[in-house]
């Protein structure tokens, strides 16, 4: 088995990274596997060096360790670059000029949970068509009116229809950056990554993912979505929580007694007791996870 943990260092790490990157590091610990570190640093104008700094620095004080890191996906993107001359060379890409108000309109169709869905606008532009636009397009993935599924192993079965779900999606930028959906699949496939453990916020993007790998020949990871922590409202956690992330944490916690309330609320061992990542490899199972998102009720 090959893990990996790949968060973005656009900031400090809060509580709910941590959930993810725990559960993460002991399903793979737990199997005897590979545990990989990525830096997720697309986002050129929020990601810093320094704050990948933190994160390892952070993680260490866990003791969430790992077996190698992978080159950062700022510098990747020859790869990403290789990725998508495949996918155009098969007819798939095209270039969009919808601005992000075109987009988020009134009238723009949305799926089922609120996601836009994409209108194919510029799918049938012609070539006189493009050359008269006067900016710079984002390129998309035509998508097939097709079902694309798999077993979560969390969730259970999960299949989206992506014609309907989320339409032709961006896998590269207007300012040439190329998009999550694309570079995740590179990135997992280069590391021989074969479990995916990570947020249940990210299901949905799973099927979009699962179309790259087949048209690109890449294999399919396992994959297994984990309820979020919420806050007491109902929120889902960010950066933005500055009470829930590692800097207050560090100062409130010993690595134990933090992980031992994430452990207790990962159904792995008694509210109130503490426990260091190794102790609590002994411990897991996947079968004792929390099916249901988990609001935070003063546990921290």
């Amino acid at each position: 088995m090959v893990g990996r943990f790949a968060p973005s260092p656009s900031g400090r790490m809060h509580l709910g990274n941590v959930w993810s990157a725990l559960l993460a590091w002991l399903s793979v610990r737990a199997a005897g596997g590979t545990m990989l570190l990525r830096m997720e640093d697309l986002d050129t104008a929020r990601c810093r060096p320094a704050y990948a700094e933190q994160l390892r620095d952070d993680l260490r004080w866990l003791g969430l360790d790992w077996d190698a890191e992978q080159p950062p996906q700022s510098l990747r993107t020859a790869a990403y670059a290789a990725a998508f001359a495949r996918l155009e060379a098969q007819g798939l890409v095209y270039p969009c000029y919808c601005s992000r108000a075109d987009l988020h309109a009134a009238s723009a169709p949305h799926a089922a949970d609120g996601r836009v869905l994409y209108a194919g606008t510029c799918r049938g532009l012609t070539a006189e068509q493009r050359r008269a636009q006067k900016k710079p397009p984002a390129w998309r993935l035509r998508v097939p009116d097709a079902v694309y599924g798999f077993t979560d192993g969390l969730c259970g079965p999960y299949s989206e229809n992506l014609a309907r779900a989320c339409g032709d999606f961006i896998i590269r930028r207007a300012d040439g950056i190329y998009a999550y959906q694309l570079a995740v699949v590179v990135d997992d496939a280069a590391g021989g990554v074969t479990q995916v453990v990570r947020g249940r916020d990210l299901l949905t993007s799973t099927p979009r993912q699962l179309y790259v790998q087949r048209l690109l020949g890449l294999p399919q990871p396992e994959y297994c979505h984990v309820p979020l922590l919420l806050s007491a409202d109902g929120r889902r956690l960010s950066k933005r929580d500055g009470d829930l992330d590692m800097g207050a944490l560090r100062q409130r916690y010993t690595p134990e007694a933090l992980l031992g309330r994430l452990a207790a609320l990962a159904g792995l061992i008694p509210p109130g007791e503490t426990a260091s990542a190794r102790e609590l490899v002994a411990v897991f199972s996947r079968e004792k996870l929390p099916q249901n998102d988990l609001p935070l009720r003063g546990q921290f």
